[in-house]
């Protein structure tokens, strides 16, 4: 990943009468006998794509079975390029590549994740690259990116070629159905100009493919009618949130949020306001209250969740529940391919979006982070507030979020017969262990105040209950919470 990068600052600038920016690109291929070959864009010729270099200048001839390629940016996909020429995508499929690394996806409106579906649609296994590399990807292609983001605003959605979502489509519906406080509350928020309803802001929604305009009428489509709906459930049974709030005196106090998507965070936080403080926690002799807990994180993990969850799921919603000890949230479908809950659970991630569509508008509301920041600040947060690492789970067809609100809550939470067979100086080192994520021996034995004899039996312990996995060998080796 390192050489690509390394290999894309090479990249030469296609001279354009147009004024339009060449993005930097740079591809590495890793052959079965260890040798590695290089290209960048217009390394050979004007214009000429990394990959189209690296796979038909330099290794026409050759058997690429078992190779590895690494490329800053998405490869183009079906019918990106003028008839006859392939895509990158057909190229690499018919080079019998099976394992595929990608920078970061190609927000061209003609590319825009369509390479990567190709590629899994085939077969392909795609990762993406780490995330502090793809920010050094999109910091040297500042200008390309910001040109594509401004052609896929300003060009009117085409019938695709690759479909990544149903709710692309338009629906039986009209604008009459959206909420016009939904609509009003996104131009405020984003100081769009135009009227709401106007033909201008009807326009915006149809670039931004929330509305269809089919003989002069303006139609919804699914990602619109989630976002702007009055009743998205209609047509939608799978929208909206179910919210739980469980009581320690055994009391349940439930509430649906079924209206449009862009007003569920900031009804939700109203509703909780006054609860998050007042779950009382009675397991112990003492009454007390649980400290209140930072919105910040339970307002990134839910939107995260109404975003990015699978909406093709339609037997699912998306669920908030909230006990003494945690706040879980349960997202409809696992994490988007390449990405998995070990990189979620690292908080490190890689940026990918599954519903681009409804990711763009929440950002611009600010109500999410559209460069996958809001991920890391679960984490940062949790240790701003000493608090124990939040916890990604897949329960299919669940990805489940947990927030602990206290730090004893891990032990709380484990199953009993976990509890019942550990003693108390393990449970204290237990709690530690969960706030950190992941330690050596020795940072374990100075975190919890132990000899190191003890906290290698404690550690030895937590293998054994499979609370923990190993990484790593040696005096390095971390144990790192599961």
């Amino acid at each position: 990943m390192e050489q690509a990068i390394e290999v894309m600052r090479g990249s030469v600038h296609e001279p354009r009468t147009d004024g339009k920016a060449s993005p930097m690109v740079g591809a590495v291929l890793r052959k079965p006998d260890g040798t590695v070959v290089t290209a960048y864009r217009g390394e050979l010729r004007y214009g000429d794509h990394a990959e189209y270099t690296l796979l038909e200048r330099k290794n026409r001839d050759q058997k690429l079975d078992g190779s590895f390629l690494f490329t800053t940016l998405e490869p183009c996909g079906p019918k990106a390029r003028s008839f006859p020429k392939l895509c990158c995508a057909e190229r690499i499929e018919l080079a019998r590549i099976k394992e595929v690394w990608v920078g970061i996806e190609d927000p061209d409106p003609t590319v825009d994740r369509k390479g990567i579906k190709y590629l899994e649609d085939k077969g392909i296994t795609v990762h993406m690259f780490d995330r502090d590399l793809q920010e050094q990807i999109r910091e040297a292609n500042k200008e390309f990116i910001g040109q594509a983001l401004e052609r896929a605003a300003a060009e009117e959605k085409k019938p695709k070629v690759v479909t990544l979502s149903s709710l692309e489509n338009a629906f039986a519906a009209t604008a009459a159905d959206f909420s016009d406080e939904a609509l009003r509350r996104y131009r405020d928020l984003t100081q769009i100009k135009d009227e709401v309803s106007s033909a201008a802001f009807n326009r915006r929604l149809v670039q931004q493919g929330l509305l269809r305009e089919e003989n002069g009428r303006f139609i919804p489509t699914g990602f619109g009618l989630l976002l702007f709906g009055k009743e998205p459930r209609t047509s939608l049974p799978q929208a909206g949130l179910l919210g739980t709030v469980h009581y320690s005196n055994g009391r349940e106090e439930t509430r649906d949020f079924d209206g449009p998507l862009v007003l569920i965070p900031p009804l939700v936080e109203k509703w909780l306001g006054d609860k998050l403080p007042m779950v009382l926690d009675r397991s112990q002799t003492i009454r007390r209250v649980t400290p209140p807990l930072s919105f910040e994180m339970v307002r990134e993990a839910m939107a995260n969740a109404l975003i990015h969850r699978d909406y093709e799921i339609r037997e699912a919603k998306c669920q908030l529940v909230v006990t003494g000890d945690t706040i879980t949230i349960r997202s409809p479908g696992g994490p988007l391919p390449p990405i998995t809950v070990e990189q979620l659970q690292a908080f490190n991630a890689p940026m990918l979006s599954r519903n681009p569509e409804l990711h763009y508008v929440f950002a611009k509301m600010e109500m999410a982070e559209e460069r996958g920041l809001g991920i890391k600040s679960l984490k940062s947060r949790a240790q701003e507030l000493r608090l124990p690492l939040p916890r990604y789970a897949w329960e299919a067809p669940y990805l489940v979020l947990t927030i602990f609100r206290n730090r004893e809550a891990p032990s709380r939470t484990l199953p009993s017969r976990v509890l019942e067979l550990l003693p108390e100086s393990e449970r204290t080192g237990w709690q530690w262990l969960a706030t950190v994520g992941r330690a050596t021996s020795n940072q374990y034995a100075s975190g919890v105040s132990v000899p190191g004899r003890t906290a290698r039996r404690h550690l030895s312990h937590f293998l054994e209950l499979e609370l923990v996995k190993k990484k790593g060998s040696g005096p390095s080796t971390e144990y790192e919470v599961i």
